[in-house]
């Protein structure tokens, strides 16, 4: 391998990190330019699809737009991303409204370049070198990466748990607690555990539901 294509390689296979900032971006969209600073202050999930006019794709754009709302309601923001031209992308939108009858009231980013789809580690040479695969970035209102998911082109994913996971984030983030598996708003949390064995020798009188002294719940 020559030296030039090991750097090639290595910038196609570069990931961001949980907990670091995103990376930024500045890019041209169906609502007109947009940037990772225009969403300071809210939540924002960043999701990439391998192609316009494609049928997985147009089911899961359909869901995320008819969960748009819910999004919203949640202060946070979609931003889908193809690696496609943005007359690509407005033709499919109308097209989704024409023969699907939804609506997509949410930009796409046009990353004809792949400099946002790279930056994001979208492109996994093993899927293919000129399309995104199904990646979801949830990022918060400070612009750090929160949560990741990456599915393969074969398969959709499940817009309501990416709705629940913002939900579940945002509940760690304002209570300072974990959620358990499958969690939904309203069941119990976990409490961090104890750091420290005289932490641990107080927590089963705390008032918690222990199980045991690393293992506790509470009601919000």
């Amino acid at each position: 391998m020559t030296d030039a294509q090991e750097t090639q390689t290595q910038e196609v296979l570069q990931f961001p990190r949980l907990n670091e900032r995103a990376p930024e971006f500045k890019a041209n969209t169906t609502h007109g330019m947009k940037e990772l600073d225009d969403y300071k202050g809210r939540w924002l999930v960043l999701f990439s699809h391998p192609a316009d006019f494609t049928p997985v794709c147009t089911t899961e754009f359909s869901a995320f737009a008819r969960a748009h709302d819910e999004f919203l309601k949640r202060d946070c923001d979609l931003l889908g991303l193809s690696i496609d031209s943005i007359h690509s992308h407005v033709a499919w939108v109308r097209n989704i409204k024409d023969k699907f009858g939804q609506d997509i009231g949410f930009p796409i980013i046009a990353d004809i370049s792949m400099q946002v789809a790279k930056a994001y580690g979208m492109v996994h040479p093993g899927a293919s070198d000129t399309s995104a695969v199904r990646a979801t970035f949830i990022i918060d209102p400070d612009g750090v990466l929160r949560a990741m998911l990456y599915y393969p082109m074969t398969n959709g994913r499940s817009v309501d748990e990416i709705l629940r996971l913002v939900d579940s984030l945002q509940t760690s983030t304002q209570h300072g607690v974990a959620t358990p598996e499958g969690w939904q708003p309203g069941d119990k949390v976990i409490v961090p555990p104890p750091s420290t064995t005289e932490e641990a020798e107080k927590r089963l009188e705390e008032g918690y539901e222990c199980t045991d002294w690393y293992f506790c719940q509470k009601s919000l």
